[in-house]
């Protein structure tokens, strides 16, 4: 009697696995490897940005004409910085039929170019306004074109037009953004 008792159970637990075996391979889609490999590729590796030298990027701030032109140096893991970029995005759109140039200099974390920064240009909608700096390649001479900053605190921002030159130095809030962009626009 136990062992009729036995091998019913044992029956019963087998012929449930294979039923549950069953509905899982039904229910598995059949991929190759080239798929897997085309689906895990990330967007941002279609994001191609560019990397700025010294001497580049002294051209950017000595533009002089009737352009404003707004120069924020930040990196994308500070905080102050990623809490300033929705400002300036938003004065982007405002702006976008006004002679202003935005241009966003990432710099400190070079590593972080492949992957990170790609990813944030890519969210933000503002990849072909960022551009790369190796800081560890600027010389004493750089700092010359601002007032205040010595590169050691980010964010920053330059704004220029024309011989007007202002710096915020510290991150920035929407009324800041606001108000400094619009004295140069009148």
């Amino acid at each position: 009697m136990k062992k009729i008792i036995l091998t019913a159970l044992l029956a019963t637990a087998l012929l449930s696995c294979k039923k549950e075996t069953e509905k899982t391979e039904e229910n598995i889609a059949v991929t190759d490897s080239a798929d897997i490999k085309k689906d895990a590729e990330p967007e941002t590796s279609k994001i191609a940005l560019k990397e700025v030298d010294q001497k580049g990027l002294t051209e950017i701030l000595s533009k002089n004409n009737d352009t404003l032109y707004v120069t924020n140096f930040f990196a994308t893991w500070c905080g102050p910085c990623m809490m300033e970029m929705p400002h300036f995005k938003k004065k982007i759109e405002e702006l976008k039929d006004k002679p202003v140039k935005f241009t966003f200099i990432n710099i400190y974390n070079k590593p972080a170019w492949e992957t990170e920064v790609p990813a944030f240009a890519q969210k933000s909608g503002l990849a072909d306004k960022i551009l790369l700096l190796d800081d560890s390649k600027l010389n004493q001479d750089f700092f010359v074109n601002f007032q205040q900053w010595k590169g050691n605190n980010i964010p920053f921002t330059f704004f220029r037009k024309g011989d007007k030159v202002e710096e915020s130095e510290g991150s920035m809030t929407e009324e800041m953004v606001n108000s400094q962009i619009d004295s140069f626009l009148k």
